[in-house]
């Protein structure tokens, strides 16, 4: 992925336009990453996905919910706690 300051990605904005259609870019701000421009198709294609994943989730919980495989809510919370701890 290519970098460039907040600076940089103000003047040289046409060519980060060109930029991005072949790989991200990273913008810095004060050194540290604060954006990354991608194009309109890797765009689409991540929300995609997110939403495949979504609906892939949704599925499991239904046929877990289904078959009986459900969890007690006060359980499953005291074993997310626990995890954290770990």
């Amino acid at each position: 992925m290519k970098a460039v300051t907040e600076n940089e990605a103000k003047t040289q904005f046409g060519d980060m336009l060109l930029n991005i259609q072949q790989t991200p870019v990273q913008i810095s701000k004060n050194g540290k990453p604060v954006a990354v421009m991608v194009s309109m198709d890797n765009y689409e294609k991540m929300e995609a996905l997110k939403v495949q994943m979504l609906k892939e989730r949704v599925q499991r919980a239904e046929a877990e919910i289904k078959s009986g495989a459900t969890t007690d809510g006060d359980a499953f919370f005291d074993k997310l706690l626990a995890e954290k701890d770990d």
